[in-house]
């Protein structure tokens, strides 16, 4: 069934793919001066890495190997780091570097570094992103979002709380990119029916309540973005008797995303103040919306059905099959039961942030074989230093990165620096994997650090200014929930080791 106006959520994916890309982390000069500093010294480092005499010698390593090979992977690590820190370069673009670079300096042979970039991350992620956007499609996903406004529609503050709500569950289950992408239009509409004007301070709620909650609802599963696969990769390159199953990491971060999303209906409520009390306009828009999208087209009782068996499969035997085969298979399914073609639905794909995974993947893995983090981590941290300190020290990180670049970025950096760190104080590596990939998506201040924040905030109802301001004590108490989470819930429920 196509969609009322698909003009729409093209629009809304358009803006997610600025975000992705970085292209609206801006252009002043100054800034501009600083990117290259960074980069210049980060090239310089690295030059100095590749020339200088061989200090980094972890044991182990294999027989195959040049010993050099370590330190060219730091030094490789280095400038990754600073373009993805920067975003000079595109994250894509940096990925792919880092691919190219690890033969240049004979650190991986080509083949084997060529063979990590179609890894099970990657694939995993191509097909929720099909999977996402046959739901856009097939007009699927418009008629869940105003379903599900419309249960909230009595008054403003239920109103902004559907939104959160539903923008949070629905992140559960597609990318979170997706989620924004889809409601955009519909908060853009419900906005313009109440002649709300540029910087209305409901305005501000209702945008703010799309991108707080897609955030807090992306974290919840795999499915909510590119964070969650990458780290499963990046830990089984490291650990490859390790990994975490689809209802594991459901179990680990539900706590948060529920405790997340109360506080979030709770501090718009009282950070941002009402100035309509009125909303009846808003419920007759909805409620003929609703009327207009008629009954369910065959496509969309097709996809419903694939959806659900699909999300049946991932918990109970994604462990023994693997969550990435059956992506693809349900992938497949989309056409082979005519829900969507395959140029209605390409578009919906950021093939970016699939080429960064696998240079992202490629790298981490290439760290783990050298065992250069590992060597210098060895030297600088007492194993006696604490394991919760030096989760708390992850997790502040993970939330202070990923306020200014992607936290797909921020996981590549943090996570092969934060397993070194857990080999050296005996910390279990699927409690830093979470303990960084799950902190690296709560980001609710500037519009850079996730496709929601920069949906939302390209509606223009708030300046950035705005934002920090009323969002600053979201992110102090999403780090305190997480700690009480990891104390209460991982240490002492699931048996984690955190002390």
């Amino acid at each position: 069934m196509p969609h009322d106006d698909p003009a729409d959520n093209h629009e809304g994916v358009a803006f997610a793919r600025r975000a992705l890309g970085g292209s609206l982390d801006g252009g002043m000069s100054k800034r501009a001066i600083v990117k290259f500093g960074i980069v210049t010294a980060a090239l310089a480092v690295a030059a100095w890495l590749v020339v200088a005499d061989v200090f980094i010698t972890p044991e182990h390593l294999p027989e195959t190997m040049s010993a050099a090979a370590p330190q060219r992977c730091v030094a490789i690590f280095v400038v990754c780091v600073a373009l993805w820190l920067t975003n000079l370069l595109p994250p894509a673009a940096t990925g792919l570097l880092a691919i190219a670079l690890l033969p240049l300096l004979n650190v991986l042979p080509e083949r084997e570094a060529f063979r990590l970039f179609g890894n099970e991350a990657v694939f995993f992620m191509l097909g929720v992103f099909l999977l996402a956007g046959a739901t856009i499609a097939t007009g699927l996903s418009k008629r869940v979002t105003l379903l599900a406004l419309q249960r909230f529609d009595q008054s403003p503050n239920r109103l902004v709380a559907g939104v959160t709500l539903s923008a949070a569950f629905l992140s559960l289950w597609m990318p979170e990119h997706a989620v924004a992408a889809m409601i955009y239009p519909i908060i853009v509409e419900i906005t313009n029916t109440l002649k709300l004007e540029r910087g209305s301070p409901y305005a501000k709620k209702l945008f703010l309540a799309l991108a707080w909650g897609a955030i807090i609802g992306g974290v919840g599963t795999f499915l909510g973005g590119a964070r969650a696969p990458l780290a499963i990769s990046l830990l089984k390159q490291e650990h490859p008797d390790q990994t975490i199953s689809f209802l594991g990491w459901m179990t680990a971060a539900m706590p948060i995303v529920v405790i997340m999303s109360a506080i979030a209906v709770m501090m718009l409520r009282v950070r941002v103040a009402n100035n309509i009390t009125d909303i009846k306009a808003a419920t007759r828009m909805l409620d003929e919306r609703v009327k207009r999208l008629g009954p369910m087209a065959p496509a969309e009782r097709r996809l419903t059905a694939l959806g659900i068996i699909t999300i049946v499969l991932w918990i109970t035997v994604g462990h023994a099959v693997g969550v990435s085969t059956i992506a693809i298979l349900s992938a497949v399914m989309l056409f082979a039961l005519r829900i969507v073609d395959w140029r209605g639905v390409q578009t919906y794909v950021n093939w970016g942030v699939l080429v960064m995974y696998g240079g992202a993947v490629a790298l981490g893995f290439a760290l783990s074989e050298t065992h250069a983090l590992a060597f210098l981590v060895n030297q600088a941290v007492s194993p006696e230093t604490p394991r919760f300190v030096i989760l708390l020290a992850l997790v502040a990180t993970a939330m202070i990165l990923t306020e200014g670049i992607s936290n797909s970025a921020a996981v590549a950096i943090l996570l092969p620096i934060g397993y070194s760190l857990g080999t050296a104080t005996g910390l279990d590596p699927i409690t830093v994997t979470l303990a960084v990939t799950i902190p690296a998506g709560l980001t609710f201040l500037l519009p850079v650090s996730s496709p929601p924040n920069a949906i939302s905030f390209a509606a223009g109802h708030y300046s950035i200014r705005e934002v920090v301001q009323i969002g600053w004590p979201m992110t102090v108490l999403a780090f305190v929930t997480i700690v009480s989470v990891i104390v209460v819930w991982w240490g002492w429920a699931l048996g984690m080791k955190i002390f």
